[in-house]
């Protein structure tokens, strides 16, 4: 059975979302915290945790970065919920290294879709590459090792920036349509968050620095594609 935590201070939400994935099959652990959750997560090491943004004490997003910086769960795959709705809150959301992110209210079936959508990725492990390590200009990946350096410098990239990425060097020889990185990456219905997307290629160009942009191009109309500078290809 997979685990999944729950952090929310509100308990009405909290139990509301406890109850309903337990009628999914999945076994739920909740914290009013995050540092209770933090006491807990590095030995029961859950499938998958949705923190709230905003919690009594340690907000949200600062256990979710001290999480990316342990080797040993970093991959966990994480849902952030929050009242926060400006395109903005969700870029320093998906920045600070949540995969997915909700705002409030929010729907239990949607919900549902994206756990189900995270633990799929999450349990059939990476995409599997068709190398082991790959040199791209400055850009270099260790995909045994899930690792991206930049000019030698490691990139911290969460579960969904990585497949992004990926997905994007496998296929460079072509322009990747949105619909299918949405399709391919998420899994689910993404109407709702059109913008889910764009917010992850815009977050993982930041992470890469000034090179970031020169990497991934964007494609009007069409979607995204994967390319060398062309001063790195001279």
């Amino acid at each position: 059975m997979q685990k999944i935590f729950v952090i929310e201070d509100d308990e009405n939400i909290r139990e509301l979302v406890r109850i309903a994935l337990e009628g999914y099959g999945y076994a739920v652990q909740a914290f009013e915290t995050a540092e209770a959750a933090l006491d807990c997560i590095g030995t029961e090491k859950p499938d998958l945790a949705i923190f709230d943004w905003m919690l009594p004490g340690m907000d949200g997003l600062e256990a979710i970065r001290l999480i990316r910086e342990n080797r040993e769960i970093r991959d966990m795959p994480i849902i952030l919920l929050t009242a926060k709705d400006k395109e903005y809150d969700k870029v320093v959301g998906l920045d600070g290294g949540a995969d997915d992110y909700m705002t409030k209210p929010f729907g239990i079936l949607e919900l549902a879709a994206r756990i189900r959508s995270l633990l799929r990725r999450s349990n059939a492990g990476s995409r599997k590459a068709s190398f082991d390590k790959l040199s791209l200009g400055k850009l270099s990946v260790d995909a045994a090792g899930r690792e991206v350096f930049m000019d030698g410098r490691a990139i911290a990239l969460t579960f969904k920036e990585y497949e992004l990425l990926m997905y994007l060097i496998e296929n460079r020889d072509r322009v990747v349509p949105r619909e299918e990185l949405l399709d391919e990456l998420w899994d689910y219905n993404a109407e709702i968050e059109t913008r889910t997307l764009d917010i992850h290629i815009r977050t993982l160009r930041q992470k890469l620095g000034e090179e970031g942009s020169s990497y991934i191009k964007t494609v009007r109309s069409v979607g995204y594609r994967f390319i060398l500078p062309e001063k790195e290809e001279e």
